[in-house]
């Protein structure tokens, strides 16, 4: 598919059918995500797959557990027809190791020296290569975030060490019959280019 038409294509999908995913187009989406750029090049990021149907049930249970007697929201039972689950991860500490090494001239590991949180960022990046691929393999993918009052429940449930943080989950599956785009890109109009775009000066 041509990048033009991949990146117009490209939406957030969020119920699937149970059509099983091909583990090879998984793949190919990780291979495309660790083509992102990082800062320093550290890369700092990890991809936990969960592709068997109990690995994607204890995540769900982990970030989102069903309260007594209360059925899931719209939202939440699209999403837990996922047959795939992407959790991307990104560590600080590579960063801030990364760039007190001597190549890099900062001495120490101070975080205040960061304009923005890089490694939520290159992770960010790479997920977005995750959702492109997905929809050049033909199929749909939809990029979340783990509650923060979850996070440590979903370490638990995995094993994931402290060091690494939850930057979002890309749900992967083949779109489920009639699937439309829904939520706020139905209630609110793309932004003009002519208002987002300054050229020269803020304004111009």
């Amino acid at each position: 598919m041509e990048l033009q038409e991949v990146v117009r294509r490209r939406r957030m999908v969020r119920r699937y059918s149970p059509e099983p995913v091909d583990a090879g187009a998984v793949d190919r989406m990780l291979r495309n995500a660790v083509r992102a750029p990082s800062a320093g090049f550290t890369q700092g990021w990890s991809f936990l797959v969960l592709d068997a149907p109990e690995d994607v049930a204890r995540f769900w249970a982990a970030t989102s557990p069903a309260e007594a007697g209360d059925p899931p929201s719209a939202w939440l039972a699209g999403m837990r027809t996922a047959p795939v689950v992407v959790v991307v991860l990104a560590s600080k500490d590579a960063y801030l190791d990364r760039y007190a090494q001597d190549d890099k001239g900062w001495a120490d590991r101070a975080e205040e020296r960061w304009s923005a949180p890089y490694w939520h960022v290159d992770a960010g990046m790479a997920a977005l290569l995750m959702l492109q691929t997905a929809v050049d393999e033909g199929l749909g993918a939809c990029f979340f975030g783990v509650p923060p009052a979850r996070v440590g429940a979903f370490r638990a449930a995995f094993g994931v060490p402290e060091a690494w943080s939850p930057t979002g989950a890309v749900t992967v599956g083949h779109p489920a019959p009639g699937e439309a785009p829904r939520g706020s890109v139905t209630r609110r109009a793309r932004r003009p280019l002519a208002e987002v775009v300054h050229r020269g000066r803020w304004g111009s």
